[in-house]
């Protein structure tokens, strides 16, 4: 215990958290292998400070440390950056640079965000944990780097794989060991002690009276939820010990620096969604798109018999139920999801004229032009909502980036 206290001490970690405690005794455990290990928890945590352990406490602290933030590094870019390029593999390429693959060897490389690494960067790195083996961008010669690579993120691994954009392989390569970090709410304890060592900063740092809290005060902030974590609080003290006059801070003063809980924030908390709860406006589109596309079917199936049979009163004493639904005289049944009525036309009706079918490709091209004006109504609506930024806007809509920019140039946005 003597030795972890050591630890946060050297390290500024603040609390006696029993989840926290367990998470620095892995870390101080695993640091003199080699393992790979993969930090997780939510935004705001301090992940950061595991790598910086492992790698002081390792066999490698005196080689390079490296942190890579790699959700900061644009997609074109990551590869040359992790791994360098050669002269001239693409445009601006006006020197060899290597890679910090390359400049970290015999040391420790940080992958912040590794969650948000494309996969093609995936399969390269899983290369380097496999054997230590990585080419350069724009090169073919195979060289060898004697690495240790600690990981962190904030997404649910798990889903990310589910969907396709982590490879299952390399989660598991990166997780040799998985550390992970408690949020600041599951630590209620360590709230006071944390905002007690950042309003004594603070107060140094800006050569004033450090801020109390009253007990009422204090329970008020340990039962917020603090969606941004450590970064939030400490964001709230540095505002508190600033702004108020008054170094005795009271709950109807605190209450005054504590947002909503409502957050954007990443988070690793699972959170079930109804089917029938549609979150964005392009589902509640697709839904609208298929009951349309349902009733014009139905149409089209009374179309037919009428044309078949030629009495009028016969099909409408058959088809009672069909046309009510069709007028909304009675409550519509809920359609399976996704779920379009194929009708099949007879031998009979499929000798009708050419006129017949054109109607019918009529209809179809309607209802594609209703889905495409609806898309640049809904691109349209992203880019104003995210203040033009096309990577907010792209993750919005559920599509990629490129796709964003080309569809932008393919309707003239």
């Amino acid at each position: 215990m003597d030795s972890l206290q050591a630890i946060k001490q050297r390290f500024g970690i603040i609390g006696n958290d029993m989840h926290l405690n367990r998470a620095l005794e892995k870390a101080v455990r695993v640091a003199p292998t080699d393992i790979s290990v993969l930090v997780t928890g939510e935004s705001g945590v301090g992940k950061e400070n595991i790598p910086k352990i492992i790698h002081a406490l390792s066999h490698r602290k005196h080689a390079k440390y490296i942190a890579v933030n790699c959700g900061a590094i644009p997609e074109g870019t990551i590869d040359s950056e992790l791994f360098g390029h050669e002269k001239g593999s693409f445009t601006g390429a006006t020197a060899t640079r290597k890679g910090y693959f390359e400049v970290a060897d015999g040391g420790t490389i940080f992958l912040d965000e590794v969650g948000e690494l494309p996969l093609t960067t995936q399969v390269r790195l899983l290369r380097v944990l496999e054997n230590g083996e990585f080419i350069k961008v724009g090169s073919s010669e195979i060289q060898k780097t004697n690495i240790r690579i600690v990981a962190a993120t904030n997404l649910n691994m798990q889903q990310a794989i589910n969907k396709g954009k982590f490879r299952e392989d390399l989660y598991y390569r990166l997780s040799t060991i998985e550390i992970h970090l408690p949020p600041l709410r599951e630590r209620l304890s360590d709230i006071h002690l944390l905002f007690r060592k950042f309003a004594s900063d603070f107060a140094q740092k800006y050569n004033m009276p450090g801020v109390r809290l009253t007990d009422e005060a204090v329970k008020i902030l340990e039962n917020y939820g603090f969606p941004g974590n450590i970064r939030q609080l400490k964001n709230i003290a540095e505002q508190i010990s600033v702004v108020e006059e008054n170094r005795i801070i009271t709950p109807s003063s605190i209450q005054q620096y504590l947002p909503s809980k409502g957050t954007n924030l990443p988070s690793v908390i699972e959170s079930k969604k109804n089917s029938s709860d549609f979150s964005s406006e392009r589902e509640i589109m697709y839904k609208v798109l298929f009951d349309m596309r349902n009733d014009i079917n139905d149409l089209k199936k009374l179309t037919l018999e009428l044309m078949q049979s030629g009495d009028a009163e016969k099909v409408q004493e058959e088809n009672k139920n069909l046309i009510k639904k069709i007028y909304n005289e009675v409550p519509e049944q809920q359609p399976e999801e996704n779920s379009v009525e194929v009708v099949r036309l007879n031998e009979k009706y499929s000798e009708s004229t050419d006129t017949d079918y054109e109607f019918a490709e009529t209809i179809d091209a309607d209802e594609s032009l209703s889905i495409q004006e609806k898309e640049i109504e809904l691109i349209k609506k992203s880019l104003e909502r995210n203040n033009g930024k096309r990577k907010l806007a792209a993750k919005e809509l559920g599509i990629s980036e490129r796709t964003l920019y080309r569809k932008i140039k393919q309707y003239d946005l």
